[in-house]
């Protein structure tokens, strides 16, 4: 484990950084809820952001997707900053995005939800008439069997693969991932666990995860962790310890 002095840049050998934060600080009027930010997300890794309820993850991916706004600080995508962009240009730059509750449109059919994903699709040509891509049933087979199903109907576990593969039709650079096994069956999260590990050996997708569920956990490359809104621990998940563990995840 290194202590938040000791992240400076474990991944400088590999290349320049899909994403890189620098100093990030964020407020909730005047209450100071992410502090001094460090963060690197390196081309083609899985990095987890663990920590405790209320330490300030979800601000973390809500600032990254800018739904809300820093009062000081750097993000940089690719070697550009994100800062002047809204949401949405974020979204056709590559980043997709899967908050907390899924937020599938419950009254449009699977089919339709999927279609919207591929308005992130800055290169996409033909608009929303195009097939579904094999490759999505291949990762959740489950959808094509529900095609004409309303969002809504669909339980949970059946949800969140819907938000991860909308995410996936706008064939993003970074799928940013909160909390995604939340109240879900175990057998569907280890589906997701290998869906979204077979996404980042297969594609080259870097993926930012915020999860609670340890298994899922070790399925990334690197964590930090993190605790009153700032970076205090970081390290290879190999070398997760059971301290760490206990520190961060246990409720």
């Amino acid at each position: 484990m290194q202590t938040a002095a000791a992240i400076a840049d474990p991944f400088a050998s590999s290349g320049p950084p899909m994403v890189r934060v620098q100093g990030l600080n964020v407020y909730y009027g005047e209450s100071h809820i992410l502090r001094d930010v460090d963060l690197t997300i390196p081309q083609g890794k899985m990095v987890c952001l663990i920590g405790r309820n209320g330490v300030g993850k979800t601000t973390f991916l809500k600032t990254l997707m800018g739904l809300l706004i820093p009062r000081s600080g750097s993000i940089e995508y690719e070697g550009k900053s994100l800062l002047p962009l809204p949401p949405y240009q974020r979204a056709k730059l590559g980043i997709g995005y899967v908050p907390q509750g899924r937020e599938i449109i419950p009254r449009l059919t699977v089919q339709e939800n999927l279609l919207i994903g591929m308005e992130a699709d800055a290169q996409r040509k033909g608009g929303l008439n195009q097939p579904i891509p094999e490759e999505i049933f291949a990762l959740f087979p489950v959808l094509k069997t529900m095609l004409s199903r309303m969002g809504g109907d669909l339980s949970g576990g059946q949800q969140q693969q819907l938000a991860i593969a909308r995410a996936l039709m706008g064939r993003p650079k970074l799928l940013v991932l909160d909390e995604p096994t939340e109240g879900i069956q175990p057998s569907i999260i280890l589906d997701i666990e290998a869906a979204v590990r077979h996404i980042v050996e297969t594609t080259g997708i870097s993926v930012l995860l915020v999860e609670q569920h340890l298994h899922f956990v070790r399925q990334a490359d690197f964590y930090y962790a993190m605790q009153k809104g700032g970076i205090v621990a970081s390290g290879s998940t190999t070398e997760l310890s059971n301290d760490v563990i206990q520190k961060f995840l246990a409720v």
